[in-house]
């Protein structure tokens, strides 16, 4: 749904990401001090016209604005799922590692030093003694204890995070700087466990925590560079920088989010100086971004995106115990209707007419960009664009076509489908008018129902089909977990971290493989292995790996960083590398080349591995346009 990042479900499916699910998310640091970006932009508002004066009159307050499209979820780590919200909580709470700008390679975090035992079983973190929770108490390993044995209770917190914990035997914390993993098999994600480090002594307070979405009370504690100071619903997410945070403070006294469901109105607001910057949902336009490179004072900025675009079926819904509910088409338990379905779709047509090229055509569930865990498949296996192929399959199913022109069951009923699509992307609504006219050629009726929120009839499982996408991690333990027996509901209709009721056994073998599996290569052969089940099994269909594509103002941005460095994305990184590090300009207009560092340095540089060797490390979470989406 978008998004932990998109399915955002970005965290779902792009659901983006859960409510609305998620497209996905990531994380990223960076080691020393390097450059970074920034933005300083006052908060628009009506009476404000002209905010990028706002600093000035305020004392001299640097605000920084950034225009979003997605919704909040919910601002508790135990619960969110979406991009934005994720992202928000790698702003406002430690992680124990985080991720080096440049090579995606773990690093300090909440952590400083993390080590197995002989057998793999038992992992050691030392946590560091200079991490203080913005309400002035000390954060120590008790607290990070604390939050894994939260999430391993399923007391209404294993919504976000539980695939980090499944395998895990006991957590403990023999001292405040010491924390204890013991495991119940090897577990090769150890170093990328992305899990947001709560405050026990705020945290413990909390009477039903599946219930608390954190945005009532405000500061909120927190250790990370920013302290989340103020929210509300679809306006705004505000943040201070955080003085004592251990890495040194952020270079702009506030950071603030504001929500423009209308994306044009988006790009309208960075014109104007509004907003400083502008990621789009989760992308801008071909349209918006060509119109873009010709403005004073903005510059584009173009990579290879980490997100994928998708089709998904819903093969059934089901709860854990096997319980069925829902109104999914039950032509889609048939593999050969679902095949005929994405052997309908012209891949190559929507790169170039919808994204006008700026993505890549798609293939397996992993994106390009994460070299050693991407998968093509084979010239045999490929389900290349075959609509005479489409319509055999179809026959084969037992849908004939009545007098006019419908395919019909053995029921005599038309068949049709109706899929999710997001109201906010764009995308969504180019995509489907092709795949009804597609579809419609070989007799199946599409029902486009484009919606601000997909998560309710998602999580309900009153879908046939929905537009997906997450944000990939460099490590895809999580982006592979959400389609394991694991992940589905206990109850019907329940938030749940499955991202479209897909559980298999043969795929379930081949998850718990790679997760035990230290050795770099065979991981990722064994992850190769899963894409081709995914892809075989036509229950997803990946469309495109969209580029990443974003905006930002000149005369308040003095430098950025892009993820990875060579030709990477701005926002949505694994990390606070970007916001922590930005630094404001001066406010003078500056060339459409002014400063800035590895932006728009050539997409072909970013067919990177992100992955070093060793341990990879993990992403997080989808969000479809809305990526945990």
């Amino acid at each position: 749904m978008d998004t932990q990042e998109q399915h955002g479900r970005s965290a779902v499916p792009k659901r983006a990401a859960r409510p609305p699910r998620p497209r996905g998310r990531l994380r990223i640091v960076i080691a020393g001090g390097a450059a970074a970006f920034t933005l300083t932009a006052g908060l628009a508002t009506p009476l404000n016209p002209a905010p990028q004066q706002a600093a000035a009159k305020d004392g001299g307050k640097k605000v920084l604005t950034v225009a979003v499209a997605q919704s909040v979820d919910s601002l508790s780590p135990f619960l969110a799922q979406r991009l934005l919200s994720t992202s928000l909580h790698r702003l406002t709470y430690e992680y124990l590692t985080n991720y080096d700008a440049k090579t995606n390679k773990a690093i300090d975090g909440f952590a400083t030093d993390w080590k197995p035992s002989a057998d793999k079983l038992t992992w050691t973190y030392t946590i560091r003694g200079d991490s203080k929770w913005s309400d002035g108490k000390q954060a120590t390993a008790e607290d990070a204890a604390w939050t894994f044995n939260k999430v391993m209770s399923r007391e209404g917190t294993a919504t976000a995070n539980s695939n980090f914990v499944t395998n895990f035997r006991k957590v403990t914390a023999p001292s405040p700087t010491k924390l204890v993993i013991e495991l119940k098999k090897p577990q090769a994600t150890m170093a990328a466990l992305d899990v947001p480090i709560v405050p026990k002594h705020v945290w413990e307070k909390v009477d039903d925590i599946s219930k608390f979405n954190n945005d009532k009370d405000f500061p909120v504690v927190g250790n990370g560079p920013f302290i989340l100071t103020d929210y509300k619903v679809d306006q705004y997410v505000k943040l201070k920088a955080n003085k004592n945070f251990w890495r040194g403070p952020a270079k702009f006294d506030e950071l603030v989010f504001r929500t423009y469901k209308d994306q044009d109105a988006a790009v309208s607001a960075l014109r104007k100086g509004e907003v400083s910057f502008v990621a789009g949902q989760p992308a801008l336009t071909p349209a918006q971004a060509a119109s873009l490179k010709n403005e004073d004072n903005i510059k584009v900025n173009e990579g290879p995106g980490r997100r994928f675009f998708a089709l998904a079926t819903n093969p059934g819904a089901k709860t854990k115990d096997g319980k069925k509910f829902g109104d999914g088409n039950p032509a889609l338990l048939d593999k050969k209707v679902r095949q005929a379905l994405f052997l309908s779709v012209d891949r190559a047509a929507l790169v170039d007419k919808v994204f006008q090229g700026h993505a890549v055509e798609g293939a397996g569930y992993i994106p390009p960009r994460f070299s050693e865990y991407a998968w093509k498949p084979s010239a045999e296996q490929e389900l290349t664009y075959d609509p005479k192929k489409a319509v055999r399959l179809l026959d084969e199913a037992g849908y004939q076509k009545n007098d006019n022109g419908q395919r019909v069951g053995k029921d005599g009923k038309p068949l049709e489908f109706r899929i999710l699509c997001h109201a906010t992307d764009p995308n969504d609504k180019a995509v489907g008018k092709y795949l009804k006219e597609w579809w419609g050629d070989i007799g199946i009726g599409l029902k486009v129902n484009c919606l601000d929120d997909v998560s309710v009839p998602w999580y309900a499982g009153e879908y046939d089909l929905a537009f997906d996408g997450w944000s990939v991690n460099p490590d895809p333990d999580f982006v592979l977990g959400i389609h394991t027996c694991a992940a589905l509901p206990v109850k019907a209709k329940e938030s749940a971290s499955t991202d479209n009721f897909i559980c298999d056994k043969k795929f379930d073998g081949l998850y718990d493989k790679q997760l035990a599996e230290y050795d770099q290569g065979k991981r990722a052969d064994t992850v190769k292995q899963m894409q081709s089940w995914l892809y075989d099994s036509g229950y997803m269909n990946v469309l495109a790996y969209p580029n990443a594509v974003e905006a930002y103002r000149t005369d308040q941005i003095k430098s950025i960083t892009t993820m990875p460095t060579a030709a990477g994305n701005i926002f949505g990184q694994d990390g606070y590398w970007s916001w922590w590090s930005a630094v404001p300009a001066d406010g003078k207009s500056s060339s459409k080349d002014g400063s800035s560092t590895g932006v728009i340095i050539g997409i072909a540089a970013a067919a990177v591995v992100l992955v070093g060797g060793g341990v990879l490390f993990a992403l997080r979470r989808r969000s479809t346009a809305e990526d945990r989406e």
